[in-house]
């Protein structure tokens, strides 16, 4: 059965047919085009369709698109400056070579704005647990933390400022 459903997707209003069993993820990626979100375990295993909803990480491939009615959805293109500008939190994965292969990256990066959006100071051990959902081939996790790490010090200071 299809259901229209509007949400807000990266600052901009959605309207949309989806069927009753269709994915955020599917709806996302297949439909609006966000290639950021990438399709992985598809059972909320793998972190790699990780977007925020109303500002918390999901698995968006768990996640029935119908659930988003009236919800804001941010993906890694809604972080973009106006300019095309990288965000903060990209820029710092980019300088700590925390990217290899990208594909877990995106995921990474969503959890990493829902962390920094808390206006918390973590340490490694507290990052390493928030990111035990997100699973990476290529790496030992250590550039991937020293990234978040950095990031959240350095919004963590800013905020602390203020």
């Amino acid at each position: 059965m299809l259901r229209i459903i509007k949400m807000t997707v990266n600052n901009k209003e959605v309207e949309l047919a989806v069927d009753d069993r269709e994915s955020l993820l599917d709806t996302l990626r297949n439909r609006l085009g966000l290639t950021s979100v990438k399709k992985g375990c598809e059972v909320g295993e793998c972190g790699a369709c990780t977007v925020l909803v109303d500002g918390e990480a999901i698995d968006s491939c768990i996640y029935l698109a119908m659930w988003a009615e009236g919800r804001h959805i941010l993906t890694v293109e809604g972080l973009k400056g106006p300019n095309g500008e990288l965000s903060q939190i990209q820029q710092a994965f980019v300088e700590e070579a925390a990217v290899q292969c990208g594909f877990c990256t995106p995921g990474l990066i969503m959890t990493a704005v829902e962390i920094v959006g808390t206006g918390k100071r973590y340490n490694r051990e507290e990052l390493r647990k928030m990111i035990s959902g997100h699973l990476c081939r290529c790496t030992g996790y250590e550039n991937i933390l020293n990234a978040m790490e950095r990031i959240v010090e350095e919004v963590y200071s800013v905020t602390s400022l203020n």
